[in-house]
């Protein structure tokens, strides 16, 4: 992976990756108001999430900015889907702060890492937690019963498999912090 030196350029892949803090406040107005406008917003820039990531390594513009700025735009969704859906009595208030908490910790370990020049990529395990959580929540948010198939029990199943995977790649992130931070200390 090749880093830019310039920290705080912006390039395409970083300009998606704010629209995505930019368009919190609608998605939470919206939401409410409108379930489907709500999960259509919050689809949109969940596929951001995939879009600056991709375009940034294609295009060579990976920068400590984004490396810092991208996950935590991530989590700013996530954590204000969570609360609505903890605000429209879709979860459970201990479901939403276990997903926070766990966001908290691996995103403090990979900025406290990158301070050090160490880079701890995103690992199959987070990936598939980031992939269970945002189809839960759309689910949740749309909470319909489609051709029999109620979409609130689907999203209620795939934010505890989310659960699951946040626990298992949390610990995988703490393990290669450690390995990698203990190796650069020797």
């Amino acid at each position: 992976m090749r880093l830019s030196g310039n920290t705080l350029r912006l390039n395409l892949p970083t300009a998606l990756t704010l629209s995505r803090i930019v368009i919190i406040p609608v998605f939470i107005l919206a939401t409410p108001v409108n379930n489907f406008l709500g999960a259509l917003i919050f689809s949109i820039a969940s596929i951001t999430d995939f879009l600056d990531g991709y375009l940034a390594r294609r295009s060579g513009q990976i920068t400590k900015f984004g490396i810092i700025l991208d996950p935590i735009a991530d989590k700013f969704l996530v954590i204000a889907a969570l609360i609505l859906l903890v605000d429209m009595a879709r979860i459970s208030v201990w479901v939403a702060v276990i997903i926070i908490v766990r966001e908290f910790l691996v995103t403090g370990l990979r900025v406290v890492a990158l301070s050090k020049d160490i880079v701890i990529k995103a690992e199959l395990g987070g990936k598939l937690k980031t992939t269970s959580q945002i189809i839960a929540i759309i689910c949740l948010i749309l909470g319909w019963d489609v051709m029999g198939f109620d979409l609130y029990d689907a999203g209620i199943v795939l934010i505890w498999i989310s659960i699951v995977l946040s626990i298992i790649s949390g610990v995988q992130y703490m393990v290669t912090f450690w390995k990698k931070t203990t190796n650069t200390a020797l």
